[in-house]
């Protein structure tokens, strides 16, 4: 049996570990707030983004991609965590892109986060480059603009496809997994308005060369694609990394409760056997007189 000074240091350390958990469900809740704010925000400049390929596509005759046809080369990008504390998140995002990729032929992944490139070794498979996961919002534009030139290297190397697979927070179950295509970007899609009539009287005009316009819509396109994924990604890491904290505080509260009902009861039984002591005591003394 610990003795009452061990269950103090115990208690101590229990509630100090509560105090830590509890600050980290605090930065966890507040990151995937900011991660929220930065998706709401780029839906109105991916909504610019679209109407403008829209205009451009106008006079331009766009045939949907083929179907049924593999590629020879697939590229991959899996957005995971460079840190733990967030359950099973990279090993299932892992697991979902192996399913989709496992007819793929040549098949070439980057990793977004140290654990995802850790968790795709322990599976055999070779990352052709890793990259960190930014720590706020301000850090995911030079990551995407990274991962953008990437790309460019495996459009001129010969990969006609790339695919995104990163988690999606959702309120109930935390996250998600999900897969989504980059490229090739199916411009047939901007030719129609879905219903959409063009937010003013005035018809759109381009005065630079539509093909140059094109080209730099589409880099845009690419480019929002990318950010939601990571920002997508960062949302749900905080939201199973705020799970786990919420699991963890209510353990160590249970193990506080646990050894506070300890230290009193042996704390009760020490002054009881005080108290014992010092009527025996007073009752040798009245004895022997």
């Amino acid at each position: 049996m610990k003795t009452l000074e061990a269950l103090q240091r115990d208690m101590d350390t229990a509630t100090d570990l509560q105090s830590i958990v509890r600050t980290m469900k605090v930065l966890a809740a507040v990151s995937i707030r900011q991660y929220e704010k930065a998706l709401v925000s780029l839906a109105d400049y991916n909504r610019t983004v679209e109407l403008g390929l829209q205009a451009v596509l106008r006079r331009h005759r766009v045939v949907a991609p083929g179907r049924g046809q593999k590629p020879l080369q697939t590229g991959a990008i899996i957005f995971g965590s460079d840190h733990g504390l967030c359950g099973r998140y990279n090993e299932s995002i892992v697991t979902h892109a192996m399913k989709e990729l496992d007819n793929a032929g040549g098949r070439r992944i980057l990793a977004v986060g140290s654990r995802i490139e850790a968790s795709l070794h322990a599976r055999g498979q070779e990352v052709e480059a890793r990259f960190f996961v930014p720590g706020s919002v301000a850090g995911m534009t030079p990551l995407v603009q990274n991962m953008l030139l990437h790309i460019d290297n495996w459009q001129r190397e010969g990969i006609e496809r790339v695919l995104l697979f990163n988690n999606v927070h959702e309120q109930r179950t935390a996250y998600r997994a999900r897969v989504r295509a980059l490229l090739p970007v199916d411009l047939s899609l901007f030719n129609r308005t879905g219903g959409r009539s063009w937010p003013s009287r005035s018809l759109p005009l381009a005065t630079m060369d539509s093909e140059k316009l094109l080209r730099s819509l589409i880099r845009q396109h690419l480019f929002i694609a990318l950010f939601s994924a990571c920002a997508e990604s960062l949302a749900g890491e905080h939201a199973s990394r705020l799970i786990s904290m919420q699991v963890a505080e209510k353990n160590i509260q249970q193990r506080l409760e646990s050894l506070t009902a300890t230290y009193r009861q042996q704390r009760q039984n020490q002054i009881t056997e005080e108290l014992l002591d010092v009527v025996s005591g007073f009752e040798a003394l009245g004895g022997g007189q």
